[in-house]
């Protein structure tokens, strides 16, 4: 049997008022591979990101996720904490106490997997969103993350940068052996993952190979918008 990267074993998730958000969810992702969660707008995606991060606590279930872990928000802006470039990827390794030396050769590193490392003192100001959410990337390949977790990271980029962030994230998988989950409802980013899962009301409904999710999806899309007309 394969090592698992991921897995969630009939996770249950509400929000204080009551609302149930994800019902008796289970999924496993197996090392080194790339698979994206899917799902119309509400659907319990982003929660159950956020649920497998330990941002928010499940009412019972179980996740396992192997460490350490990287978490790429939607927003870069809401993670990118330092002033440049290198100094944000750096900022991540400060609780391993490494070596001067060690730090900038991590740093180096991981600036480099992402096309980077000739903008390592560039402030982060001036960085396009696509740049940012690499130099977020980054910041998990240096601490060596395990399992990397996107939340529609290519939402607010154009369609050029978009494309160039799944493409570089499936090579990463490939090259590195990290296991990612990357949350999307872009048809066109499927073509890049190795399966998906398809959420609806918080409820698993399908899951595996990605042209008959992409299918299903579109009829989804297709339903909400019969269904607001």
């Amino acid at each position: 049997m394969a090592e698992l990267g991921i897995e969630i074993k009939d996770l249950n998730f509400s929000w204080p008022s009551g609302k149930e958000v994800i019902k008796s969810c289970s999924l496993e992702v197996p090392k080194g591979e790339f698979w994206m969660l899917l799902g119309t707008n509400g659907s319990g995606k982003s929660t159950l990101l956020k649920l497998l991060a330990g941002l928010l606590s499940p009412q019972s279930g179980e996740t396992r996720v192997l460490p350490p872990l990287g978490f790429v928000f939607q927003n870069p802006d809401h993670q990118l904490v330092m002033p440049t470039v290198g100094a944000d990827v750096a900022f991540g390794l400060v609780e391993e106490k490494l070596p001067i030396v060690a730090v900038r050769t991590r740093v180096a590193e991981a600036l480099e997997a992402v096309n980077l490392l000739p903008l390592q003192r560039r402030p982060i100001y001036a960085l396009s969103g696509g740049q940012k959410q690499r130099v977020a990337i980054a910041g998990a390949l240096a601490r060596r993350c395990e399992v990397l977790l996107l939340d529609e990271p290519t939402a607010l980029l154009d369609p050029d940068s978009q494309i160039e962030l799944v493409a570089s994230v499936r090579r990463l998988v490939k090259t590195r052996g990290i296991t990612a989950l990357w949350v999307t409802h872009r048809l066109e980013e499927l073509n890049y993952c190795d399966g998906a899962f398809l959420l609806e009301r918080g409820i698993l409904v399908d899951r595996g190979e990605t042209l008959r999710l992409k299918k299903r999806l579109m009829e989804l899309h297709d339903h909400e918008v019969m269904g607001n007309e």
